[in-house]
């Protein structure tokens, strides 16, 4: 996927100084070739770290190299300044980790006691206000810490990426669609910077490209994405001629920013003075890796955006919409998979989730915009939209969101995309998450969380969690298993 940082290792063993600093730096050493063994590239730093003079060397050393995410490592007990300092000063993500002791036969000349260390650790972190990724059980084996590594990876491409990104929006929210308007003042907590606009600046850069020599091309390509679902190849052009509007804004606007999303309005005036919907443009932005968030969903898109790093893979944007109908579960889903009809719902948006998560698309008109605007008339201005059902696949349904007060909050749920034919239209599927009734009313209502929920392709649930407890997110809510009772749920229901 575009559009997101890569990510360079690094790893810096410390050691306090009345331990063996040779006992730290073989078992950094260890580490790193237990990275290499499972495909996972480190910068092993040569300097260990026992004071605040090592620190800042190798601080030098880490940037000379390019290293973009660091792995502190407590090879013995640490020193809590320096380490603490290095996160510090090194100022991009940090994974803190221990090693566990090897062997009994070793246990004088050879104990690091690093399982001591970290808490001394976390507690100069917390001293100093710095943030740092800590795994569910930091202290282990190379093998061990070398998976932990791993699942570093997604926390500090989000986080990352969050810090060099640009959320471009266009336009106020449409009137009655306040749920998704919130306060944007986090964003900058986040790292990400934000610039919005009018949607007449959107319609005049649009009028500006009217003519554009590019436009021939990615009308081919677009027809080509399209194949036999290309029902309305008379609007293609106004489609290109409107995401190469975008794509330039993109890169006229970044500024000193390397990555950019989209929140834009997208009805009702839209239609009426673009001549079309913009569902199929935004589809093909995110399937690029560029998110393109519906009705100027500015949470929407950076939820989108996390959950690209995090899966580095295609997202969507759908509102949790509609119940299953019971005949459909009577006959689909009873008995041939083992959730409940509450656990099911329908995930819909009206096309922005691209072709390649789609069982099959067809280019269609915006049904729900033509009964409003053109209720007699044939589809002129609401066409546009991509429809088809969604691949059946793992999911992760998830949202960053500021609420009303300003304060972060968050919710990740695991499910699925059921192989059950929606009959409706929209971009749309079938979605099953355990305990989705409980969830849906305990932190979806009572949590104040609006209708469009980020949806990655895959179970991403571990690494979307630990990404919002890095970014300081003190709520974080998820589908509690049965037996284990929400705050807010009666005991007595």
């Amino acid at each position: 996927m575009m559009n997101m940082p890569e990510i360079r290792l690094g790893i810096v063993a410390v050691s306090r100084d009345c331990f063996p600093a040779s006992l730290s730096a073989g078992r950094r050493t260890a580490v790193c070739k237990a990275c290499s063994a499972k495909g996972i590239d480190v910068y092993e730093c040569p300097t260990t770290v026992e004071s605040e003079k090592d620190m800042l060397k190798a601080v030098e050393e880490l940037k000379e190299a390019g290293v973009n995410a660091l792995v502190v490592y407590l090879g013995n007990f640490g020193p809590e300044t320096a380490e603490t300092l290095l996160a510090k000063r090194f100022g991009l993500p940090v994974m803190f980790a221990a090693a566990a002791e090897e062997t009994g036969d070793n246990l004088v000349g050879g104990r690091g006691d690093a399982y001591c260390g970290m808490l001394n650790a976390s507690y100069n972190l917390g001293l100093r206000g710095v943030k740092a990724y800590i795994p569910e059980y930091p202290v282990g084996t190379a093998d061990e810490v070398a998976d932990m590594i791993g699942g570093f990876i997604p926390v500090a491409r989000a986080v990352l990426g969050l810090s060099k990104l640009k959320v471009i929006s266009f336009g106020p929210r449409p009137q009655d669609f306040l749920a998704c308007n919130a306060p944007i003042a986090r964003i900058y907590d986040l790292g990400a910077e934000i610039e919005e606009n009018s949607e007449l600046d959107l319609f005049a850069a649009f009028n500006a490209h009217a003519g554009d020599a590019r436009i021939e091309k990615v009308v081919a390509e677009m027809a080509e994405e399209l194949g036999q679902g290309n029902k309305m190849p008379g609007i293609l052009p106004k489609l290109a001629q409107y995401e190469i509007t975008l794509l330039d804004w993109a890169e006229e606007h970044k500024g000193e920013r390397e990555f950019v999303i989209f929140a834009n309005k997208c009805w009702p005036s839209f239609q009426t003075q673009f001549g079309f919907v913009p569902c199929y443009v935004n589809s093909r932005l995110t399937g690029r890796g560029i998110p393109v968030s519906c009705e100027v969903d500015i949470w929407g898109a950076v939820s989108e955006y996390i959950g690209q790093c995090v899966s580095d893979d295609a997202v969507t944007l759908l509102d949790i919409n509609n119940t299953v109908p019971a005949d459909i579960y009577e006959n689909d889903i009873k008995g041939k998979f083992t959730y409940a009809h509450t656990d099911t719902f329908m995930g819909f948006h009206c096309g922005n989730t691209t072709a390649k998560k789609l069982t099959s698309c067809e280019m269609k008109y915006q049904l729900i915009m033509h009964r409003g605007l053109e209720p007699d008339k044939e589809p002129d201005i609401t066409r546009g939209t991509l429809e088809g059902d969604i691949i059946p696949s793992q999911i992760t349904f998830f949202r960053l969101q500021s609420t009303a007060d300003a304060q972060l909050a968050a919710y990740v749920a695991e499910g699925e995309i059921l192989p059950v034919a929606t009959r409706s239209f929209g971009g749309i599927g079938i979605f099953a998450i355990n305990e989705m009734g409980r969830f849906y009313r305990h932190v979806l209502i009572e949590g104040r969380f609006p209708h469009h929920g980020a949806v990655t392709f895959a179970h991403n649930g571990k690494a979307l969690f630990n990404v919002f407890r890095y970014l300081g997110v003190a709520s974080i809510g998820f589908n509690q298993p049965k037996g284990m009772l929400y705050k807010s749920e009666n005991p007595f229901a």
